[in-house]
């Protein structure tokens, strides 16, 4: 697989809430969280989002596939970026995607030099992912419901080196 990100434009918006729904259907089922999941986002809030001068969304592509995406929040004041959210499509899932647009993506914003992103502390597989990729715990924990607790997390770049 050849892995790269292209930055989406407005009329990318649809496939973009199609995968999202898509890619997080099954954490939907499993979870009930109907408030927080981005599976359940209509079509207007990807709208919204695309239009904040501070938000860049990237459609992740194989050659001329296309896998997910990843939305970058950023605060160039705060020399820091967000992901908020990253996806890939469930068939492919599990190949080290992800992986690899996160190393794209941190090189794509160097001046940033804290990361930050969210999980659920209950999808080890997720926790594991983003910790093996130096994200360290902050501590922060917002119990969703029964089920289910978001985790937040943060890297350093300074600590790195690159």
């Amino acid at each position: 697989m050849k892995i790269s990100i292209r930055k989406a434009t407005l009329q990318d918006c649809e496939t973009i809430h199609h995968m999202q729904r898509k890619a997080f259907a099954s954490l939907l089922e499993k979870y009930k969280d109907y408030d927080t999941n981005p599976g359940k986002e209509e079509i207007d809030q990807i709208y919204r989002r695309f239009n904040q001068s501070f938000t860049d969304y990237y459609l992740i592509e194989d050659e001329d596939k296309v896998l997910g995406a990843i939305r970058i929040i950023r605060k160039e004041n705060e020399n820091m970026c967000r992901v908020s959210p990253i996806f890939i499509l469930p068939k492919y899932q599990g190949l080290g995607i992800a992986q690899k647009v996160f190393n794209i993506i941190e090189n794509t914003y160097p001046w940033a030099r804290k990361w930050e992103l969210d999980t659920i502390l209950q999808e080890q597989g997720h926790c594991y992912l983003y910790e093996k990729l130096g994200y360290k715990k902050t501590g922060r924990e917002n119990k969703i419901n029964e089920k289910m607790t978001i985790v937040y997390y943060e890297k350093m770049m300074d600590d790195l080196d690159k």
